[in-house]
């Protein structure tokens, strides 16, 4: 199974990229298949990923998901075609989604209109520049006319944080997978996988990457830590994007699709979410102490 595991340092401070480099160390050691930082409002997780990622071979690293609306496509792609120059050939995976209309609205002030009419101009240009081509593209919402200086031919596979139907034929269909947070098995198996795939298919591309984002804690006190799940992530459980797929979930809320029990129980609903069609499991530790050693501790069981 492709394990990875999610670091989050949005409460940065001056030691965090130093912190990094040893957590993606320890993470090497472990056994697991990729390491990813989520992109919000702490460190630039790209520039990040560049200084740690340079320290550290061995593991791949993944961004998700960084919002499209405050970076013109062509400033993406130097981003992150400099930062893939960083950490070596064959190791960046660009995970990007559109982010919510309160945050492009009222945090960043850009129109939150066709969304997935949006993106699919912005993957015009953001795609031909990541594969070393020069872009000439006039649409609605995204112009560009521009190549970008040789930093070597490594490609760079971009997913799409996607969560509706739409989103998800427009990842199968334009890109190499799709990135999932708070979505459990049984909308994985009936919503996400068949879209995605029949997209991929259409366009002659090879089979879509899913990669399921989900919280994770091995514990005996499964009760106390579903709490501080629920208190952690109830933000998302109000988001209409999230609230739809937890709804089809049949989740009252984000806790309920968090991975949280045993070391067997926790076992058991990972390989479930790779029997519904994940292809790469990546785990969020919301907790400290034993339970996290325990939790790391099964997922590289699980990822050797």
């Amino acid at each position: 199974m492709r394990i990875g595991i999610m670091f989050d340092y949005q409460q940065a401070g001056p030691d965090a990229i130093s912190r990094l480099v040893d957590d993606l160390r320890q993470a090497v050691e472990e056994g697991f298949e990729s390491a990813w930082l989520p992109q919000m409002f702490g460190m630039d997780a790209l520039t990040a990923l560049a200084v740690a990622g340079n320290r550290v071979p061995g593991i791949q690293l993944g961004v998700g998901v960084v919002p499209t609306y405050p970076r013109h496509p062509g400033v993406l792609a130097q981003q992150a075609r400099t930062t893939a120059l960083a950490v070596g050939p064959g190791r960046l995976s660009l995970g990007i989604g559109v982010s919510g209309k309160f945050v492009i609205e009222q945090m960043y002030g850009y129109d939150y209109a066709r969304p997935v009419g949006y993106l699919r101009e912005y993957l015009s240009v953001l795609s031909p520049l990541l594969d070393g081509q020069s872009v000439s593209y006039a649409g609605e919402t995204i112009r560009a006319n521009l190549a970008l200086d040789a930093m070597g031919e490594d490609r760079i596979p971009v997913l799409v944080g996607a969560l509706g139907s739409q989103m998800l034929r427009l990842a199968g269909g334009h890109t190499d997978g799709a990135m999932l947070w708070l979505t459990g098995p049984a909308t994985i198996r009936s919503h996400v996988v068949p879209p995605l795939s029949a997209a991929a298919t259409a366009a002659g591309r090879l089979a879509p990457r899913v990669v399921c984002l989900l919280p994770v804690c091995v514990t005996d006190r499964a009760d106390e830590v579903r709490a501080v799940a629920a208190e952690t992530f109830e933000m998302y459980g109000t988001l209409p994007n999230y609230r739809a797929v937890l709804d089809r979930e049949g989740a009252e809320g984000p806790a309920d699709v968090a991975v949280i029990g045993t070391e067997e129980q926790v076992a058991a609903r990972i390989r479930e979410i790779f029997a519904a069609g994940a292809t790469e499991f990546v785990g969020t530790l919301f907790t400290g102490g034993e339970s996290a050693a325990r939790t790391r501790a099964l997922l590289a069981e699980l990822a050797a």
